[in-house]
């Protein structure tokens, strides 16, 4: 059982939140959810909180929750830093293309970037990317992963690998960070190709991995 952080972004494959939160939960974890404001367009954030059952506290924290009172004062909660001292693992899942741009360059202008950029290295994360095809396959996409894997620690990747080959070997040379690839389907936009979020299950093995892994 491990403390788990589930950041959603505003992707459609967001409409899997409930799937990915029960699938965890079922595996005995227990599990917070950090959304952005365009994943809300995509599940409501109230159908998690009825089926948790957990009525002392939220589990779905939004942006707005970051900076609750009119004006902050000295020994007010900071939402992101108290987030990331409870989890034992970070996911993100599904990784929008605008969120993968803000994770590689150190944008924090929202409570789940501020949770990435202030994450303890020495705890394992998960990224699960969903996105259109186009977007996926945009060289944009290579140069993101390549500054996730070197602020992992990872380097020295060969210059020639395109996202899908980069992926298993930032795997293979990463033990505190996993990408779960998108897969190849007939995309919600009506396009056919890589981008489609991977199955809730396969995320969830990915985050056993990792804890197993720690």
């Amino acid at each position: 059982m491990a403390n788990i952080l589930l950041g959603v972004t505003g992707s459609v494959a967001a409409i899997k939140t409930p799937e990915l939160f029960a699938e965890l939960k079922r595996r005995g974890h227990w599990v917070r959810l950090v959304a952005t404001r365009a994943a809300t367009y995509f599940f409501d954030p109230s159908a998690i909180e009825s089926r948790d059952g957990n009525r002392n506290r939220s589990i779905v924290s939004l942006d707005e929750d970051e900076w609750p009172g009119e004006q902050y004062a000295r020994g007010d909660e900071v939402l992101h830093i108290e987030l990331r001292r409870w989890a034992e693992v970070l996911v993100i899942a599904p990784l929008d293309a605008n969120t993968l741009a803000k994770l590689a360059g150190g944008i924090c202008d929202n409570c789940l970037a501020c949770v990435w950029r202030a994450w303890d290295p020495a705890r394992p994360v998960v990224l699960a990317p969903a996105m259109n095809t186009l977007m996926w396959e945009n060289p944009l996409t290579r140069r993101h992963l390549r500054s996730i894997a070197s602020i992992a620690g990872v380097p020295d990747l060969p210059s020639d690998l395109d996202q899908d080959e980069l992926i298993p070997l930032l795997n293979e040379r990463c033990a505190r960070l996993h990408f779960v690839a998108p897969v190849s389907k007939a995309l919600a936009c009506g396009d056919i190709g890589p981008g489609g979020m991977a199955a809730p299950a396969d995320i969830a093995e990915a985050i056993e991995l990792r804890l197993g892994r720690r």
